[in-house]
C-alpha cells in the first residue's frame, strides 16, 4: 500500500495487507480509508506485455471492486505492467538487497504505481 503527500505530489509506502481473507482485508481497507482521509484508490492492474488481461488482472478488478463496496470510495485501475522491475531497481539503487528487498517489494511497487497515477495526473493538469 501507498498513499500521497498533502500536495498530491510524491507517493509514501504504508506497508502491506493480506488478500486471503477477504473479510478482513475489507476492514483494514476500511480503516485506512477512514484514518489516512483516503478519496480515491488505485489498484495495479496487471496487463500482459501486449495489453491484454489474463487471471491476475481479473483478480485486480475483483479487488478494485472490493475496496469500493468497502469503503464507498472511488477506485480506478491503474496499468502497472513493470512496476515490479521498476520496484527492484528502486531497492537495488538504495542498496536494499535479498531478504529485506524482498519483504518490501510489494510496498515498493505500491508506491511505483501511485507515483506513476501521480505523475500522469500532473501531466494532464499541466495540458500540451
Amino acid at each position: 500500500m501507498a498513499i500521497d503527500d498533502e500536495l498530491g505530489l510524491l507517493a509514501h509506502p504504508r506497508g502491506t495487507l493480506d488478500p486471503r481473507d477477504p473479510k478482513a482485508l475489507a476492514a483494514a481497507v476500511r480503516d485506512l480509508a477512514t484514518r489516512e482521509d483516503i478519496g480515491r484508490f488505485i489498484v495495479g492492474l496487471p496487463l500482459h506485455l501486449r495489453g491484454g488481461e489474463g487471471a491476475s488482472a481479473r483478480d485486480a478488478r475483483r479487488l478494485g471492486q472490493l475496496v469500493a463496496d468497502s469503503t464507498g470510495c472511488m477506485v480506478e485501475l491503474w496499468d502497472e505492467r513493470l512496476s515490479t522491475v521498476q520496484a527492484q531497481r528502486s531497492l537495488a539503487a538504495s542498496e536494499v538487497r535479498g531478504k529485506k528487498a524482498r519483504a518490501h517489494i510489494d510496498e515498493a511497487a505500491a508506491c511505483a504505481i501511485l507515483q506513476a497515477w501521480l505523475d500522469a495526473r500532473q501531466a494532464r493538469r499541466k495540458g500540451p
